[in-house]
């Protein structure tokens, strides 16, 4: 059966749990707090980056102890305020706030600009994007099940995917990459170093946490922690939202699986278009080098 998106702004968005009155109320209404904190990716930025993030997030929150993030789903430890449930779980979180999307700058709400909320934006090869949304598009019943790889790499490189253009959201969210409430991490940084990074984010969140916490947010936030989590795996979704027989929410968790995917035409053909979309950027990202 066709999906009937949801377009606001020029952008397609999945019908399952986004509205044109959502997202509207989100860009237009919603009341950024100065102690909110987001959490924003495009989709797809890695173990559903968004996932992970989560997970960090709600562990640096809790001081390490895993109790919360096992108890309650990821989705009302973090709603996403710009969804038709997530928005109603926003609009009755107790502050501080954890919020997250996959919303573009453009349409982000237009009340951060006078709020000192923090925003932090995870960012991943997007070869590694591209792979990982396609086989999400097989799973999830809120998207067009994918023709052919080829294809769908295509529409990702015209922007013509839910969710809009890869490049856009970065070159958007990059834009506030000098300010003190954006924070900007990559996938391949979290890989690496996750203790490293789970540092980083305390400080910049003001979170002074000892080692023994530090330490226990990166055991419960590891790929396998997580796998073994219901409250993170979206093994409890339905199916007519998400297929659990076309494939696993939390698939590899990986970085370079691209090139199991990528003929040398096709990567020849990102790189030139990456190239030309990203330049003046003055960002380097781990995959340019």
């Amino acid at each position: 059966m066709p999906v009937h998106y949801v377009t606001y702004e020029g952008i397609k968005f999945p019908p399952a749990y986004n509205s044109e009155h959502s997202l509207r109320f989100a860009h237009n209404e919603f009341l950024v707090r100065d102690d909110d904190i987001f959490n924003v990716t495009y989709p797809k930025s890695g173990t559903r980056g968004t996932v992970w993030m989560t997970e960090i997030l709600s562990l640096i929150r809790s001081r390490g102890c895993p109790s919360w993030s096992r108890a309650i789903l990821n989705s009302d430890r973090m709603p996403w305020f710009s969804t038709r449930l997530g928005l109603e779980s926003a609009l009755s979180y107790s502050p501080p706030r954890l919020l997250t999307c996959h919303l573009p700058r453009h349409i982000f709400p237009k009340s951060f600009s006078h709020s000192s909320a923090k925003v932090i934006y995870t960012v991943r090869d997007p070869r590694d994007v591209v792979v990982s949304y396609y086989y999400f598009s097989k799973m999830c019943n809120s998207y067009e099940d994918p023709t052919s790889f080829e294809q769908f790499l295509r529409d990702f490189l015209n922007g013509e995917l839910p969710h809009g253009s890869w490049f856009e959201h970065v070159r958007g969210w990059m834009e506030m990459k000098d300010m003190e409430n954006f924070f900007f991490i990559t996938y391949e940084e979290l890989k690496q170093d996750l203790h490293s990074s789970v540092r980083r984010l305390c400080q910049f969140l003001g979170q002074d946490l000892d080692d023994d916490a530090i330490s226990s947010v990166v055991q419960n936030a590891s790929f396998t922690a997580m796998q073994e989590n219901p409250m993170c795996s979206s093994i409890l979704l339905p199916a007519d939202i998400m297929d659990q027989t076309k494939g696993q929410f939390l698939r590899k968790g990986i970085c370079g699986d691209w090139e199991n995917h990528f003929t040398v035409v096709q990567s020849e053909t990102f790189d030139r278009i990456y190239q030309d979309r990203m330049q003046g950027l003055n960002v380097t990202f781990p995959w340019d080098r």
